[in-house]
């Protein structure tokens, strides 16, 4: 197993503790939108962008994977997102723990399955040649 291939999900797993254990008061803030909850958007991506890039770590090196190891990376991106709502809770300054923000992690780790899944079909399908239509 190639490590270089898990550099992106390694980054992306870092990249979401940075920014959900930034102290409250260094969070950016709008009225708009806080209104349309547009964290909860944000929470969604960054949850769904661990199980893509995890899928496609796995995809570089083995050109599938499989529906065990994707659930098992839903399963971790859910889990991953709980206990940031923990630390946050516990450590983080002026954060607290938002059950919403975890649901939001889990529905995007489960579309981060199909928008892998989309993402090869479109790179696959672009990369096949077209096939010789002879009229005989």
């Amino acid at each position: 197993m190639k490590k270089r291939y898990f550099l992106p999900v390694t980054f992306w797993v870092i990249l979401i503790m940075v920014l959900c254990t930034m102290p409250g008061k260094d969070v950016p803030s709008n009225s708009f939108l806080e209104k349309i909850h547009f964290d909860k958007i944000v929470h969604f991506g960054l949850f769904g962008g661990i199980v893509f890039f995890f899928n496609l770590a796995i995809y570089w090196q083995k050109k599938k994977v499989s529906t065990g190891l994707q659930v098992l990376f839903v399963l971790f991106a859910a889990a991953y997102g709980l206990a940031i709502e923990f630390i946050q809770k516990y450590y983080a300054e002026g954060r607290s723990f938002d059950m919403v923000d975890a649901v939001a992690d889990t529905i995007g780790a489960i579309a981060g399955v199909f928008v892998f899944k989309l993402f090869i079909s479109l790179i696959t399908k672009k990369n096949k040649l077209p096939e010789n239509k002879n009229p005989s």
